[in-house]
């Protein structure tokens, strides 16, 4: 017996270490496959590769190439999760710590942010302390301009938006004419093909239907006029098969200046890398017929070396500003400014070293006072790209001023602009708007003053929350973010007859939020709005308030939307935890019964949270029926309906932490 347990110990022993090694080829494997796609910036198959490879082997490089592809497709709550794991792992390097700290920032989270960037400059030695000084300044900063907002209305231009990125928009001859991503399809006699930039031989070429950065369509110029509801590519012909955007019109209308990718007759490669396509700035006027002519490259394309984007051109056509990586600037990207001569040609481009950083300088805007705009994400700012204003004196241009809440946020802001009406455009990828990049509009707003201001609590013990994030979604309108200071408190500036919805999160936390109104306030008002979250502990129930379901029935009304929605908060903000729905009843029909409706009821509520996103292996759901009643209401109990409310209840545990 002794001889046959060792064989078969033997045999056990090599079916485990068979089965760790086929496991560990095949996680090495799907990460050689990530790798592959995250080197030709294909992040969204890259994600998803690398996600099965950290679920197979929890590996530094898987955890930080994930959190390098959700940060550079501006996933931020994702990446801020990512780099939270990664930089506390073995071995990490520094980079995760300041990759971190930049996520937290773009999260509004800027006491946490702040403390990163503290951690990143004792691990990073050589940290100039100037740099160090801008990231400190940047989250106080944020925080104060969050807490008092510039008194401007923010308008999503739906109109001109969509589900992709949508940017750039510029006023052109009763049109707004911008960027955009999306999926429309070409018109007769309009040539628009699809760009990529990197690929990895001189025969295979990357997805035509999509572009593997983002997953979604190649950019175009679009072309929407005023009068009506139209929309239509711009009809240039840009003879490349390549990106399109970022365009600027003289002020006659017959010049335009647009960015460009496109595959030069000699292409420069490095020995087992992708090749890398950079941009360039090209123009085109219009002949006699009001027909688009050849486009003419611009001086400083020098598509091998270095990217030349953003152009913008004043209005005597004799300056064009443009955004440039090419050699000697200050930082990632610089603005670069380059006169006319009398025969047309370009003179020297000058560095405007009065504005660049060690950063990235976008988005190179001149108002007809003379006033400059740009973007940056170097100066003290609230954390991405933020938009700034040097304006106009007598002795030249003033230091730039940081344009504050709201027309800043945490996420990228940039090319600013002037529409037809008069009224400031810019683009944001800021959460509530309708795609990653959306174009907004705004001017000088309200009369009235109305301000919301609130406590965050423990619900147990009743004490403040510090650095929970509090969202404010106005009903057709924009969302503002921020943080609760160290006693707990937020505050928001509200406009005239609007309608809210308020909601703070943290990690380790359930959600709460409320609903507000200033509508029919015909007097400047403070209104009060305290909130309560309670701490996630494993297998401990929390009550869902208010699910109710009409008599029999088991569909989601929208009174318990409002409240499934902060579930679903709460699990977006807690990425890595598994969820337990329950469904309970009274006693008062037939136990059966009850159990089957319980269930059929839980199931509904979690379908509901799996569409917005949650994704299925992270939530169940169970119906308990009667079988654990809160008191005494049990069968042939007489109980007043309060009292049988009790037990007609919806509980969720974490089950996985």
């Amino acid at each position: 017996m002794s001889s046959i347990k060792s064989i078969q110990s033997g045999i056990i022993t090599a079916t485990i270490v068979l089965s760790l090694t086929t496991i560990k080829t095949k996680a090495q494997y799907i990460l050689k496959q990530a790798d592959q796609q995250f080197e030709l910036y294909n992040y969204n198959q890259a994600a998803a590769l690398y996600e099965k490879a950290y679920q197979k082997k929890q590996t530094l490089h898987a955890a930080t190439r994930l959190a390098d592809t959700y940060r550079l497709t501006d996933n931020y709550p994702k990446a801020e999760s990512w780099y939270a794991i990664a930089s506390a792992m073995p071995e990490s390097t520094p980079e995760n710590t300041l990759y971190y700290a930049r996520a937290l920032q773009s999260n509004a989270k800027y006491q946490e942010a702040k403390i990163q960037y503290q951690k990143y400059a004792s691990l990073k030695p050589g940290i100039s302390p100037q740099q160090q000084q801008i990231w400190s300044a940047s989250c106080d900063s944020a925080a104060y301009w969050t807490a008092n907002p510039k008194p401007v209305t923010l308008v999503n231009e739906k109109g001109l938006n969509s589900t992709d990125s949508d940017w750039g928009a510029v006023a052109y001859q009763q049109s707004i004419v911008f960027t955009s991503d999306r999926n429309l399809p070409a018109q007769a006699g309009t040539i628009y093909r699809k760009p990529f930039l990197k690929f990895d031989s001189q025969t295979k070429l990357p997805d035509p239907a999509h572009y593997g950065w983002t997953g979604n369509q190649y950019l175009r110029l679009y072309q929407k006029k005023e009068a009506d509801d139209s929309l239509k590519l711009f009809p240039i012909n840009p003879q490349t098969n390549y990106h399109i955007g970022a365009a600027t019109f003289t002020a006659d209308g017959n010049t335009i200046y647009f960015t460009l990718t496109r595959i030069p007759k000699k292409i420069i490669r490095q020995k087992g890398q992708p090749a890398t396509i950079n941009l360039e700035v090209y123009s085109s006027t219009k002949d006699a017929n009001g027909v688009w002519g050849k486009p003419v490259p611009f001086r400083y394309n020098k598509v091998n070396e270095w990217s030349v984007g953003d152009p913008f051109i004043s209005a005597d056509g004799n300056t064009l500003y443009f955004v440039s990586s090419m050699p000697g600037g200050k930082g990632g990207t610089d603005i670069y400014s380059c006169s006319k001569n009398a025969d047309g040609t370009w003179a020297e481009a000058v560095n405007l070293v009065a504005f660049n950083t060690p950063g990235n300088e976008r988005s190179p805007f001149t108002d007809q006072q003379g006033n400059f705009y740009f973007s940056s994400d170097g100066l003290v700012g609230m954390g991405g790209l933020d938009i700034y204003k040097a304006a106009k004196t007598a002795a030249g241009l003033g230091t730039p001023v940081n344009l504050g809440y709201p027309v800043n946020s945490p996420q990228d802001d940039f090319a600013f602009n002037l529409s037809l009406k008069g009224n400031a455009l810019m683009a944001s990828n800021r959460p509530g708007g309708m795609g990653s990049d959306d174009i907004y509009s705004f001017a000088a707003k309200m009369i009235l003053d109305f301000k919301l201001q609130g406590t965050v609590y423990d619900r147990k013990t009743n004490q403040p929350i510090a650095g929970a994030t509090i969202t404010l979604n106005k009903q057709g309108g924009n969302t503002l973010t921020t943080q609760t200071d160290s006693r707990g408190a937020y505050s928001f500036g509200l406009d005239q007859e609007a309608d809210y919805t308020l909601k703070a999160e943290k990690p380790g936390y359930s959600s709460d939020g409320a609903s507000l109104t200033t509508m029919n306030l015909t007097t400047s008002t403070v209104l009060h709005k305290d909130l309560f979250l309670e701490t996630l502990v494993l297998n401990k129930a929390i009550v869902i308030n208010n699910i109710y379901y009409d008599f029999d029935k088991s569909n989601i009304r929208p009174d318990a939307a409002r409240e499934l929605d902060k579930l679903v908060s709460t699990m977006k903000t807690n990425e890595n935890i598994g969820v337990e729905l329950s469904s309970f009843t009274d006693s008062r029909g037939k136990d059966q019964y009850n159990l089957w409706l319980s269930q059929k009821r839980a199931n509904s509520a979690v379908q509901y949270i799996i569409s917005r996103g949650i994704d299925k292996s992270r939530i169940t759901g169970k119906g308990y029926g009667e079988t654990q009643l809160l008191n005494g209401c049990s069968n042939g109990v007489k109980c007043s309906d309060a009292m049988h409310q009790l037990n007609r209840r919806t509980e969720f545990k974490v089950i996985r932490q």
